[in-house]
């Protein structure tokens, strides 16, 4: 019944109810179908064989099917046409600036920092007014230990 060269109408997906041209039977289950529909290995279940039977040859390019519907069938089948690959944007990376060396006739000024420089700088300076806290806690646990020594 699933013949080479058997005019079908796929009933399932979304190349359902287009016609088709069978061009290979894989196996008992799949066939090879070419035509309105995309080209590809196709479920028999998802096929409804139709009377007409053309003959063709096992494995016909696209290009024959296309013109085979055109002259047998009247069905004229629209070139597929592909995108042309373009370009995709690209991700620019951020790249760290080298600090520049102060010019002898603005030494005073500090040049003007971006934003994640901003950031570093600060960090900088919480992390400085945060040793010398520790460094205090440090030295009064110190003498709580020294003054409970000297009441034993």
């Amino acid at each position: 019944m699933f013949e080479i060269g058997r005019l079908c109408v796929k009933i399932a997906g979304r190349d359902a109810r287009k016609k088709a041209i069978i061009i290979d039977v894989i196996d008992n289950n799949y066939v090879l179908i070419d035509g309105e529909t995309r080209r590809r290995k196709c479920n028999i279940n998802h096929i409804e064989p139709l009377n007409k039977v053309l003959k063709l040859k096992k494995n016909l390019s696209h290009k024959d099917v296309v013109e085979l519907f055109k002259k047998e069938l009247d069905i004229e089948i629209p070139d597929k046409k592909s995108r042309p690959k373009s370009d995709r944007p690209r991700k620019i990376r951020k790249t760290k600036l080298k600090k520049e060396e102060p010019q002898p006739e603005k030494p005073e000024e500090k040049p003007e920092l971006k934003q994640p420089e901003l950031k570093k700088e600060l960090k900088k300076e919480k992390k400085e007014t945060k040793k010398p806290a520790k460094a205090n806690q440090k030295t009064i646990k110190e003498k709580k230990i020294k003054k409970a020594k000297k009441k034993n």
